[in-house]
């Protein structure tokens, strides 16, 4: 069995509670850890302060921001990366006008309305529907409600400014899973086709009823796809 230490990166507003049922069930057997993504305004400036904390060689997942921070450790140090998951998340930059989108959710920060702010970008369309929802919602609040809105604005403004890391993602040589819920209406399973296209070799897996954070959404399916994944051969592609 593969025995790579594994680090789980969070989106946006969350912390390592939205991998709990991950950590709960792969720790059992190995060295999980989820790492911060809130001290810098670039995604850059956040890998800086990583890297030093992390293993020497891991296994990388991350969701939403989590992923696309994961995708700048890959490009930063691909030597160090054994297996990559990105989870619900985007390989482009924000054109000028998507970044501008973002500024409402700025304006709800910055006057602490962070339940609202959950909600914006949780909204409609993004969690899959059902009795699971609230709860979900709920937790990502409480997430969100502990960061602050300092460290909330700070991380919208690192995905205002993100590069694109579709280069990066052509030039990965591990075994790479692009997972995604199939109701995610904010990094929909299209965009996931098109990473997992990107990427040799990578397994595309799409979770029924979860929508963005399948990881709390559908916990079973989720951890049952992080297995396969760590159970691939982590020698390099050809």
């Amino acid at each position: 069995m593969n025995s790579d230490p594994i680090v789980f990166l969070p989106g946006m507003m969350c912390d390592a509670r939205l991998f709990a049922p991950q950590i709960a069930d792969l720790g059992r057997d190995r060295v999980v850890c989820a790492a911060p993504i809130t001290h810098g305004e670039r995604i850059e400036e956040i890998v800086s302060g990583l890297l030093d904390h992390l293993p020497g060689r891991f296994a990388l997942a991350g969701l939403s921001m989590g992923g696309i921070v994961a995708m700048e450790i890959l490009r930063r140090t691909p030597e160090r990366v054994t297996r990559i998951a990105l989870m619900d998340t985007n390989p482009l930059a924000e054109t000028p006008q998507s970044s501008a989108g973002y500024e409402p959710l700025v304006a709800k920060l910055r006057a602490g309305m962070i339940a609202e702010a959950v909600e914006m970008v949780l909204g409609q369309d993004v969690l899959a529907p059902g009795p699971g929802r609230t709860e979900v919602l709920a937790q990502v609040v409480e997430m969100a409600e502990t960061l602050g809105p300092d460290t909330l604005v700070r991380q919208v403004r690192a995905l205002q400014r993100r590069r694109d890391y579709q280069a990066v993602l052509r030039r990965c040589q591990v075994p790479a899973l692009v997972l995604c819920g199939a109701a995610d209406g904010l990094t929909p399973q299209r965009r996931h086709e098109f990473m997992a296209g990107l990427i040799p070799g990578a397994d595309l897996c799409v979770i029924d009823g979860a929508g963005h954070l399948p990881v709390l959404e559908r916990p079973a399916e989720t951890n049952a796809a992080l297995c396969a994944w760590l159970e691939q051969p982590n020698h390099p592609l050809p």
